[in-house]
């Protein structure tokens, strides 16, 4: 069976996730350094048009979005537990709120003045540029925090964990580190990338040795791969993961479809629906370079259509 491959670069946030997942796991993993910014032709021939980094690839099989990749890691590495027995419902919710709602107080905060300069520290004007022209339709048509009102919202949240960790507790839901521990991990290390503004930490000491708590875990074990290395496995790979088309959420099997994400990066992807619970939509779709390839989604935050132009 092939490895795990994690399409990601340096400073992405939701990429800290989940190498923080491989290392609590201890697992051995596969590198691909992807662009920050478009052209992304071979992020493109994977998955079809989703460009959010990061991505999981094994063989031909692809997976986009974190709570998902989060879910196969958990499947294919049991130990320890991302969703622990008792807190499971907890740790979920937690996780969806970091991932949303704590997220996009983090970067509007951390990438003030001060804070974007220590970011993208080594990065040309043009650039920054580029950079912010490839961001401006990907976050189109959302309602942003100002700085001033992430500077608000991230000092109350920080408070209230701070108070989740009151008890003396070691993680976010308990005694077991579970996936929302990672999903506020990743908002934590944003900032920290920006000395400047971690002073925002100061009056949460258990926040922190929380974080130095899960930041230990590590990376797990890393092998750099090139993104044409990975185009060229999924082309010389004939099976997939097994899949399912449960019936009565409203698709049928074989039924051309689009998938996209609901809040931002709203890249529909075009395929063959193949698989499809509550849990999860899977699209099958040939490229050119890649050959066939089953692009996996998560089901919440992602609306599928049918596809009238095929």
């Amino acid at each position: 069976m092939h490895a795990f491959i994690l399409h990601h670069y340096a400073n992405s946030p939701f990429s800290e996730k989940v190498r923080l997942v491989f290392g609590a796991k201890g697992m051995a993993w596969q590198s691909v350094h992807v662009p920050s910014v478009m052209p992304k032709p071979d992020v493109l021939a994977l998955t079809g048009g989703y460009r959010r980094t990061p991505f999981l690839q094994r063989g031909a099989d692809v997976w986009c979005d974190t709570a998902l990749i989060a879910r196969v890691l958990d499947r294919a590495q049991p130990e320890p537990p991302l969703y622990p027995a008792g807190q499971a419902g907890a740790a979920r919710l937690l996780a969806q709120w970091a991932d949303s709602t704590l997220f996009w107080a983090v970067i509007p905060y951390t990438l003030q003045p001060q804070g974007l300069t220590h970011v993208m520290a080594g990065v040309p004007p043009e650039g920054l540029k580029a950079f912010a022209a490839d961001r401006a339709p990907f976050t189109a048509g959302m309602v942003r925090p100002t700085p001033a009102d992430a500077t608000v919202a991230l000092a109350t949240y920080l408070g209230w964990l701070e108070e989740q960790l009151a008890d003396g507790r070691e993680f976010l839901c308990g005694a077991r580190v579970s996936i929302a521990d990672f999903a506020v991990a990743h908002c934590v290390w944003f900032v920290q990338l920006a000395p400047p503004m971690t002073a925002i930490f100061d009056a949460h000491p258990r926040l922190r040795a929380w974080y130095a708590r899960v930041s230990a875990f590590g990376h797990g074990t890393p092998t750099t791969m090139t993104s044409r290395d990975a185009v060229a496995l999924a082309a010389a790979t004939t099976s997939h993961e097994p899949c399912r088309i449960e019936p009565g959420l409203g698709f049928e099997a074989g039924e051309a479809v689009t998938v996209m994400p609901t809040d931002y990066g709203r890249d529909p992807v075009a395929g063959t629906l193949v698989g499809l619970d509550a849990d999860e939509v899977v699209i099958r779709r040939r490229d050119e370079r890649a050959g066939t390839l089953h692009v996996h989604f998560p089901r919440l935050g992602f609306q599928i259509r049918k596809d009238k132009s095929s």
